[in-house]
């Protein structure tokens, strides 16, 4: 099939590159002409594992291409998604206006019968709001604009980021929103069509209401938060009632109707997801009159755990940090990725550089993007900025540290070399904010601090 990926983000690229893989003709459009120059040149603006590969390979083969011109987009393809970005706005809700641009897009420069799937994260009632911007530029065209013309349907993304190829190529589920009526299935069987190719082992399609689609991104994500802020306030009355959280958890997961999965206690969520969908979720729910107290309470957590190192390293060494060096490992809020958004990494450095310390810190992909967060972050506070620098090894940024902490969980911070890391530090202290070690290193001699154990 022919597809027109609108948004060369990270979920439009994932996107266009999975389903070119499988065999469909693909354009993906975006208006940044930088990005574009970039991807026509084989290159990939973002870090995700495989992506840069699968788009190299798909581009040789000629199944997918980059472009800026709307038209050409448009017109090449029945199917269109639009996977641009929902940022946040100011009150929390989700900012539209680039979602509806699109929509306006296709209206104005569609021919033929178009279906337009919402790929982005957007709030309930979004597909209500698009198909009125395709309706009124249609209409200002003087061509039809029911549902002869044009079918709008939800196809939330789950991908995690540093596992999105995986989780698009093999996913849990596929979900498809459409509204009743002829057009609504017209819609979802152009989408069985295009998803065949990922549903062949196993049924894993689940059709439903389009709003219904619309929510079920936000309550995926927001349990997922829910659970680690739950877990993190376990974790933080372990530590006060002297218990390792960690013989908590394994109790806990191993009843099936819990799991294991996002109940490891940390420095709390981070990303471009879970921040951004609560706060969106609460704000949808505030718009009609209704208070989510348990995702409230849940951001509310979260936004208290970011900080959870820093209190630790305060009740260790006090508030004047001055003349002290900290190593630091992790800068991107999660592994495998580069993104910095919400990264707690980002309030550590805070804290430690206001508070007068010098911090050498190593990730092994995020650093050239942190540069220039952490450069915006600090603008016009040069001197904090003097005490921060990069380590290209994880073991430089220990040489001769106060204190090495831990704030992203890589796989190359899991096992270390615990007598070079003493012998080289100048005090053996760990504030482990990921729980990577198993706190017999203590009988080391190292001082070890960890959350909730």
């Amino acid at each position: 099939m022919n597809v027109t990926v609108m948004g060369a983000g990270y979920v439009g690229l994932v996107t266009a590159a999975c389903l070119a893989d499988v065999g469909n003709d693909v354009v993906c459009l975006d208006l940044d002409p930088r990005r574009i120059d970039l991807l026509n040149a084989g290159q990939v603006p973002i870090y995700e594992p495989g992506l840069e590969q699968v788009i190299q390979r798909n581009c040789a083969e000629g199944r997918l291409r980059f472009t800026t011109d709307t038209m050409a987009a448009i017109g090449h393809a029945q199917v269109q998604f639009i996977a641009v970005g929902t940022p946040q706005a100011e009150d929390g809700s989700a900012d539209l206006s680039q979602v509806l641009s699109a929509a306006d897009s296709i209206g104005r420069h569609m021919q033929g019968f178009k279906l337009v799937v919402t790929k982005s994260t957007v709030p309930v009632g979004t597909g209500d709001r698009v198909r009125g911007a395709i309706a009124d530029a249609l209409l200002a065209r003087n061509l039809p604009h029911g549902p002869e013309a044009f079918a709008v349907a939800s196809n939330p993304e789950f991908l995690k980021e540093g596992a999105a190829i995986d989780d698009f190529m093999r996913p849990d589920r596929i979900v498809i929103g459409t509204d009743p009526g002829p057009a609504g299935e017209r819609a979802r069987e152009l989408l069985l069509r295009l998803y065949a190719p990922f549903n062949r082992v196993q049924e894993r399609v689940l059709s439903m209401d389009l709003k219904a689609a619309e929510l079920t991104k936000y309550a995926s994500n927001a349990m997922l938060a829910t659970r680690i802020s739950f877990m993190n306030e376990l974790a933080n009355l372990a530590a006060e009632v002297g218990l390792d959280i960690e013989q908590v958890r394994k109790g806990m997961g191993s009843d099936g109707r819990i799991g294991y999965s996002f109940l490891y206690a940390g420095t709390g969520y981070g990303g471009s997801c879970f921040p951004k969908d609560v706060r969106a979720l609460i704000r949808t729910a505030s718009a009609h009159g209704r208070h989510l107290r348990v995702l409230e309470a849940v951001e509310a957590v979260n936004e208290a755990q970011k900080h959870i190192l820093v209190q630790k390293i305060n009740a260790r060494f006090g508030t004047n940090l001055r003349g002290m060096l900290f190593g630091l490992w992790g800068l991107a809020f999660k592994p495998n990725t580069d993104d910095m958004r919400e990264a707690p990494s980002r309030i550590v450095l805070k804290a430690l550089l206001e508070r007068g310390a010098q911090v050498m810190a190593h990730d092994p992909v995020a650093m050239a993007h942190a540069r220039k967060v952490l450069e915006h972050d600090f603008a016009g506070r040069t001197a904090m900025l003097d005490r921060l620098r990069y380590a290209d090894k994880p073991i430089e940024c220990v040489r001769d540290a106060d204190a090495l902490v831990i704030v992203t969980e890589w796989a190359a911070f899991k096992s270390p070399n615990f007598e070079t890391l003493k012998k080289v530090m100048r005090q053996p202290i760990i504030f482990d904010g990921r729980n990577l070690y198993d706190p017999a290193i203590r009988e080391q001699g190292f001082e070890y601090h960890a959350i909730g154990r």
